[in-house]
């Protein structure tokens, strides 16, 4: 069973010092628990071993997809598959950062995969910054946190301007417009970014301008100019741009093959976001001890969860018993997706019967931990809740 630690001092009042006042919430449950999860040594280390090894097989699993030609089975547009492979065979590309959802890690259950956030995870400034200020604000030891994120990300910036130092150390970071909590995640990355050397920018997606020539913004003094940038990083997901933007998806084709720009994160995190790479990771290591049994039909023989390839936030996913009947399910503008399914496993939960779902974010290495809580599937209105190492 999860155990909580109360701490007095809640976490709103480190957010209205940073000014995130998105969430704080108003008519609706608050975003933020006002305690903390207590993780032993022990758990820790397990997050951090088994988000090590399942970057490693994810890597297995897309280099298979990639051999075998899963792009129509994993959902991929096929705008993007030239892209998926450029990114994927050119080193200079490489993964920032993402998100491993795991479950398990208390009272002897083992850790399992439940799905990996590669392209556009978010909760970098509740994990980042959050749950730290958190400790902090109530006197404890900051230091007692699973949580190397922002330092991380600074590495990684550097690493990535140290394999493409053939281009200018310039980012522009971009989101859509309309989503605050966007806006405060991107702006995370832009302070790592500029800690680690880069210039940096920001330009809501319908600012941006393409060209074969690269990627630029127009700039704010009126001028008439562009200024063009070198790397780009948009928390737009990819399969939206393959979907609703094709002309977009051959222009950046263009772009990333004739070096005018490094795009972040890579297109080839596709072959990770897609949920029917856990059925590839099955097929791959069946019974693989951090994995669940997934695959393109319905699992009749036991509990499972029908998920569609590409949904977020929970919606459109299914609890289903071992004949098909649908015990849960939660609704949203997924639908017309193909499905995969996943065995079905129980979260943590605490005294209150509420479920704990792990997040493992993996930047170059594992580097933090939070939790997200909520009902049997972890929707849009879950909170987030940090962690005490003890």
């Amino acid at each position: 069973m999860i155990k909580l630690k109360s701490l007095p001092n809640p976490p709103e009042q480190a957010l209205e010092k940073l000014g995130w006042n998105w969430m704080l919430g108003t008519d609706t449950t608050p975003y933020l628990g006002k305690e903390v999860v207590i993780i032993s040594e022990e758990t820790a280390t397990q997050y951090y071993e088994a988000a090590g090894t399942l970057y490693d097989m994810f890597v297995e699993a897309g280099q298979y997809a990639i051999d075998h030609e899963l792009f129509a089975e994993m959902g991929i547009p096929a705008n993007l598959i030239e892209l998926v492979k450029l990114s994927w065979e050119e080193d200079r590309n490489v993964h920032l950062y993402g998100r491993f959802d795991l479950a398990g890690g208390f009272d002897d259950q083992p850790v399992k995969l439940i799905e990996f956030n590669a392209d556009t995870a978010t909760c970098l400034p509740e994990t980042a910054v959050v749950q730290w200020a958190h400790l902090r604000t109530n006197g404890e030891d900051d230091s007692k946190q699973f949580n190397t994120l922002y330092e991380t990300l600074v590495r990684q910036f550097q690493y990535i301007k140290l394999v493409n130092n053939d281009l200018t150390p310039s980012i522009l970071f971009s989101a859509m417009r309309d989503f605050p909590e966007d806006d405060t995640n991107v702006n995370i990355l832009s302070e790592a970014a500029k800690e680690a050397g880069f210039e940096v920018d920001f330009a809501y997606i319908d600012e941006v301008e393409f060209a074969q020539e690269g990627i630029f913004k127009q700039e704010t003094s009126g001028s008439g100019n562009f200024v063009r940038f070198d790397f780009w990083f948009k928390l737009i997901p990819w399969e939206y741009i393959g979907d609703d933007e094709p002309e977009l998806a051959v222009m950046l084709t263009d772009i990333v093959k004739n070096r005018r720009a490094v795009i972040l994160n890579p297109a080839y995190t596709l072959l990770f976001q897609s949920k029917y790479i856990l059925k590839v990771l099955w097929d791959l290591f069946p019974y693989h001890p951090l994995l669940l049994q997934t695959e393109r039909h319905p699992i009749t023989h036991k509990k499972s969860v029908s998920k569609v390839l590409f949904g977020r936030e929970g919606a459109n996913v299914s609890i289903m018993e071992k004949g098909g009947e649908v015990l849960e399910k939660v609704e949203g503008d997924y639908d017309s997706q193909k499905r995969v399914y996943q065995e079905y496993t129980e979260f943590p939960v605490d005294g209150e019967g509420f479920s704990y779902q792990a997040g493992v974010f993996y930047t170059g290495e594992p580097c933090a931990l939070g939790f997200r809580r909520g009902g049997k599937i972890l929707d849009n209105t879950a909170q987030f809740v940090g962690h005490i190492v003890e």
